[in-house]
C-alpha cells in the first residue's frame, strides 16, 4: 500500500479538475456517477459540491484502486457507493443501487498513476514487470495472451487499428519470430523487441518508440473502445434532462469515439453538444502534471 503522503500527492493531480467541476454544473442534492473513479480524485471534489444531500456512485474495473478511493472519500461516508465493474455496464451497476436516473456522468479515460507506476501491473515500458495490462485483474485475457497467441496478421492489425503504429508489420513479424524461441513474458522484453524492429533512423521519436505498441495492446486487452461506446450509449439514456456527460480522452482513437457518439446524440435531438471543439488543459496544468498534456475534454447535455 502506498504511503499516505504519496496518495495525497497523486490525488491532487486529477486531470482538468476545474473544467470537470465547471461543466458538470453540480449542485447539492444531485446524483452523479464517476464512471472511472480511480483513487477518487475527481470524486472527492464532486462530493464537495453535491453535498449535503447528494449521492455519488463510483465505478472502476480495478479493485485495488477502489479500495484506495474508499479511504480517500471516507469523510463523505453515506454519500457515496463504489462499484467494481466496467463502465460499459453502467446501467446494471446503477440498477443494483436502485438508481434509474442521474444528473451527471464523468468518464476520465486515462490510466491512473497508481496503475502506471506499479510495475507488477505491466502497463508501462518504464519499468520491467509481467506482461499483464489488465485493468480488471480478474479478467481472463492479458497482454501476455495476446502477444504470444495471436498470429502475425492479427498482431499487425491490432497495432495499426489501436496504436496507429507505422511499423506494425515489422513489429508483428519480430514478435512472432522472438516468441518461437521463448514466450514474451515481460514489459522489458516487449519494449526491446519493438525497439529492434523499428529502423534506426526512426527510433528518435518525440515519444518512446514502444508507446504506440503498448497503447494498442492495452486497448485490445481491455476492449477500451467497445466499452467506451457502450458506456456513452447507456449513459445518455440514464441522464435526467439538463444532465451532462463529461469525457476526458487521452488519444485520438477514443476521442473520435466520443466525438462521433456526441454527434449522433445531437442529430437524434436527444442531447446538445456543449463543446463543439474539445477543450485542452491550461499551460499551467500541463507544467504541473505532464500526463495531462494529451487530454481532450468534451461535454454533452441531455435535452
Amino acid at each position: 500500500m502506498m504511503a499516505v503522503m504519496e496518495l495525497e500527492d497523486k490525488i491532487h493531480k486529477s486531470v482538468m479538475l476545474n473544467e470537470v467541476l465547471e461543466y458538470l454544473c453540480l449542485k447539492p442534492g444531485m446524483t452523479v456517477v464517476d464512471a472511472t473513479v480511480g483513487m477518487g480524485g475527481h470524486s472527492l471534489s464532486m462530493l464537495g459540491q453535491i453535498c449535503p444531500g447528494g449521492k455519488l456512485i463510483g465505478i472502476d474495473r480495478d479493485e485495488e484502486s477502489l479500495e484506495i478511493a474508499r479511504g480517500n472519500l471516507k469523510d463523505y461516508s453515506g454519500n457515496f457507493e463504489l462499484a467494481h465493474g466496467s463502465f460499459s455496464d453502467i446501467d446494471a451497476l446503477l440498477a443494483k443501487q436502485n438508481i434509474g436516473k442521474v444528473d451527471a456522468i464523468l468518464l476520465d479515460l486515462g490510466i491512473s498513476s497508481f496503475q502506471l507506476d506499479s510495475a507488477e501491473r505491466g502497463f508501462s515500458f518504464q519499468s520491467d514487470g509481467p506482461l499483464d495490462m489488465r485493468m480488471d485483474r480478474s479478467s481472463y485475457i492479458s497482454a501476455y495472451d495476446l502477444v504470444n497467441n495471436l498470429n502475425e496478421e492479427e498482431i499487425s492489425t491490432l497495432l495499426w487499428n489501436f496504436g496507429q503504429e507505422r511499423w506494425h508489420n515489422r513489429i508483428a513479424r519480430s514478435l512472432v519470430r522472438e516468441r518461437q524461441k521463448a514466450p514474451i513474458a515481460t514489459t522489458a522484453q516487449l519494449s526491446e523487441i519493438v525497439m529492434k524492429a523499428i529502423p534506426y533512423q526512426n527510433k528518435h521519436y518525440r515519444i518512446h518508440p514502444a508507446t504506440r505498441t503498448f497503447q494498442a495492446v492495452r486497448i485490445a486487452v481491455n476492449r477500451e473502445l467497445e466499452t467506451l461506446e457502450s458506456a456513452l450509449n447507456k449513459g445518455i439514456e440514464l441522464l435526467n434532462a439538463g444532465g451532462r456527460i463529461c469525457v476526458i480522452a487521452f488519444h485520438s482513437l477514443e476521442d473520435r469515439v466520443v466525438k462521433l457518439r456526441f454527434r449522433d446524440f445531437s442529430s437524434r435531438e436527444i442531447a446538445r453538444i456543449i463543446t463543439p471543439k474539445p477543450l485542452t488543459p491550461l499551460l499551467s496544468e500541463m507544467d504541473q502534471n505532464p500526463r495531462s498534456r494529451s487530454s481532450k475534454f468534451r461535454v454533452v447535455e441531455r435535452i
